[in-house]
């Protein structure tokens, strides 16, 4: 993935919102790119927007952040991303969660550190009062394959 998006995804929070006709899995997908594409603009507004109040992350280096520390994050330059290229995604629903997995080349600066490398990430996506949220996040980093 480069970084861009649809204009089917910038819309996606509203089509969610209305129901838009979609299925669960275009819904997830459109707003997984509008967040990639949020993530690569280092603008925290849909963080704010989609992630649940109750939202945990396990981050690539084990520590857990809330959803006020992962927008602190965003605000503040801690974690910034320059690149992002998804390599495999796939998803899983079951009624209400979706589950998106993906394998991601990551290019970022976090705690002021440069990281690059593979890391799988594991997203579970809860339909609250109509909309789409984010309650839980994971990230771990996969050893370079051997040559």
């Amino acid at each position: 993935m480069n970084g861009r998006t649809s204009a089917r995804a910038k819309t996606a929070g509203k089509q969610t919102a209305q129901g838009g006709g979609e299925t669960v899995e275009q819904q997830i997908k459109a707003l997984h790119a509008e967040l990639m594409e949020a993530t690569l603009k280092h603008d925290p507004g849909f963080l704010e927007k989609y992630l649940a109040d109750d939202y945990m992350a396990i981050r690539n280096d084990g520590k857990l952040t809330t959803k006020v520390q992962e927008i602190e994050n965003y605000k503040s330059g801690v974690t910034k991303y320059e690149s992002i290229e998804i390599r495999e995604a796939t998803m899983r629903i079951h009624g209400n969660t979706a589950i998106y997995n993906s394998l991601n080349s990551i290019k970022a600066t976090i705690n002021g550190r440069p990281f690059s490398g593979d890391v799988r990430n594991t997203r579970v996506w809860v339909k609250q009062n109509g909309s789409w949220k984010i309650v839980a996040f994971q990230a771990t980093q996969v050893a370079p394959a051997s040559e």
